[in-house]
């Protein structure tokens, strides 16, 4: 595992929420990497000290060919979507929400909320599935207790542990912490392409140092992953993996498609207020506008040709 190559991505800063936004710390997508497996988003938020920044508030916006991948480390997000779903985002606890074809929702940070911390990740869904039905899903995965490390599986298979809840592609998705000093190898499925965000701590990733809000990308053919926590104190690490997503996708705003016209036709239906997104109860405000689109066609994406 020594010899693996590892390409390092760094966060840039970006405002999340309109009016009110928050900055989060963005690593997926950008121009070297498009997606690792069919994870096409990485944002990275906190520690945020509400009662200076006024934490989260995110009106009314839509979705169309993704799933979103709630995680928090503190705090507490109340969700609510035009399915009709009202739940709370709890740290450990997923939240999975599939866009598909049309869904709108809105993530507010709760009242007794302190510190607000975590990530929010999206899945592209494959071509032959972004039309899927709305649909969301919370699951609680347990803690697993490794020499050196604990671990959560909010999706797939890690470490003997498996998630229940189904996705379109192969997909891994798991919180670790890591032991002051600790080095822990895991077996991983040799078809996935995985990426390693640290949030907090340094840790080694196959001999490639990554500090906090770093994403270390192996690519596939590997058998064992194997991090080395460098700090004098515990790290914590969310490891995504999935099989490479062959498709380009075309991403803008809060819409996946696979053509700048899905793009149009999905805005227009948003500000004319469609049935394709349905309602959000329970708000207590307006709806997200869509941001003009730029006036070149957007174009497809997909990653590097792998060698």
């Amino acid at each position: 595992m020594g010899d693996t190559e590892v390409e390092v991505l760094s966060a840039r800063d970006v405002p999340l929420g309109g009016p009110r936004a928050m900055t989060v710390r963005r690593t997926l997508p950008q121009r070297a990497r498009t997606l690792i497996g069919a994870w096409c988003f990485a944002d990275h938020y906190g520690p945020d000290e509400v009662a200076v920044s006024g934490g989260m508030d995110v009106a009314p916006h839509p979705h169309t060919g993704l799933q979103t991948v709630s995680w928090l480390f503190s705090g507490e997000i109340e969700h609510r979507d035009s399915l009709g779903s009202h739940a709370l985002v709890r740290p450990g606890e997923l939240n999975l929400m599939t866009g598909g074809h049309g869904i709108s929702h809105t993530e507010v940070s709760t009242p007794g909320t302190t510190v607000l911390h975590g990530v929010q990740l999206w899945v592209a869904l494959p071509d032959e599935h972004r039309h899927a039905d709305r649909d969301f899903r919370h699951h609680a995965p347990k803690p697993v207790r490794l020499e050196g490390a604990e671990l959560r599986v909010f999706l797939g298979t890690l470490a003997g542990e498996t998630s229940p809840v189904p996705t379109f592609t192969p997909l891994l998705g798991a919180e670790l912490l890591l032991d002051a000093g600790a080095t822990v190898t895991l077996t991983v499925d040799p078809a996935f392409e995985h990426g390693l965000l640290v949030d907090e701590g340094a840790v080694r990733l196959a001999g490639t140092l990554l500090g906090p809000a770093e994403l270390g990308y192996a690519g596939p053919g590997h058998a064992t992953l194997t991090l080395t926590n460098e700090s004098g104190g515990r790290a914590r690490t969310v490891l995504l993996g999935g099989t490479p997503f062959d498709e380009e996708i075309v991403m803008w705003w809060n819409f996946i498609g696979r053509s700048h016209q899905d793009i149009v036709e999905a805005r227009e239906e948003w500000e004319r207020a469609s049935e394709r997104f349905g309602h959000v109860d329970g708000y207590p405000g307006d709806r997200l506008p869509a941001p003009a689109l730029p006036n070149a066609a957007l174009s497809p994406r997909g990653n590097p040709p792998r060698a």
